[in-house]
């Protein structure tokens, strides 16, 4: 299964000269979207307390004891789409391939909605972590799977490993140690039943403006492209 995009965790050791190469949509979720995922992340939760807010690390079970620190926490950070595994790099590498990101997505003017449909989830290739997450499986797909393309063909030519074969675009609201997959795949197909049954399952859907694509290298952060807001 795909890795999350959460950046914190990586799959290969660090080694002096080498920088993590990441490459991403940014995602803000809106307020009304944040209000409408709270109450489904706290019947998960609640039902499984070994779960964290992705990179804020703080157990999920405790900002849920509060609505506003619920939004603003978990919800209220900038989350990944990944374009790209999350590789090392050499210094040297860096300029070639920022310039090659920008001449192949800069091309990308036009913005587009991006709608996460589908509760999924997801377990690292070590399996290590287990993230809950929502997955892109209908508006949105075709150009975000474009976009992991143009990604892949720079990663080649610069002998990085590609991304997967089947990409699942998704961002990781909360993540568990180790391999759970199977009891929280579990406890979100009981509540989504029984969101279905209450007739309120647009709780597990929301939607957002494509709006650019950054590369985070090391420390610093490289806008690739950008959507001006006016569209």
């Amino acid at each position: 299964m795909q890795i999350g995009q959460t950046t914190k965790v990586r799959s290969f050791p660090h080694v002096d000269g080498n920088y993590a190469l990441h490459v991403y949509i940014p995602i803000n979720i809106s307020s009304p979207s944040k209000k409408e995922l709270a109450p489904f992340l706290k019947k998960i939760s609640y039902r499984d307390p070994s779960l964290y807010a992705v990179d804020v690390d703080v157990p999920l079970n405790i900002l849920c004891k509060n609505d506003e620190k619920l939004e603003q926490v978990a919800l209220g950070r900038e989350f990944h789409i990944s374009l790209g595994r999350t590789v090392p790099i050499r210094v040297h590498q860096i300029d070639s391939v920022v310039s090659m990101l920008r001449q192949k997505l800069q091309t990308q003017h036009q913005s587009y909605w991006i709608d996460f449909h589908k509760w999924e989830i997801f377990v690292n290739d070590d399996r290590t972590r287990t993230f809950l997450s929502v997955e892109v499986v209908q508006g949105g797909l075709v150009e975000i799977c474009k976009q992991i393309e143009a990604v892949n063909a720079i990663y080649k030519l610069h002998n990085l490993p590609e991304f997967y074969e089947d990409p699942r675009p998704h961002i990781s609201l909360a993540w568990a140690l180790g391999d759970t997959s199977h009891s929280l795949k579990k406890v979100v197909d009981e509540e989504l039943k029984k969101c279905v049954v209450g007739k309120s399952l647009k709780k597990c859907i929301f939607t957002c403006k494509f709006k650019g694509i950054e590369c985070k290298i090391g420390n610093k952060t490289y806008t690739i492209c950008k959507i001006s807001d006016r569209q």
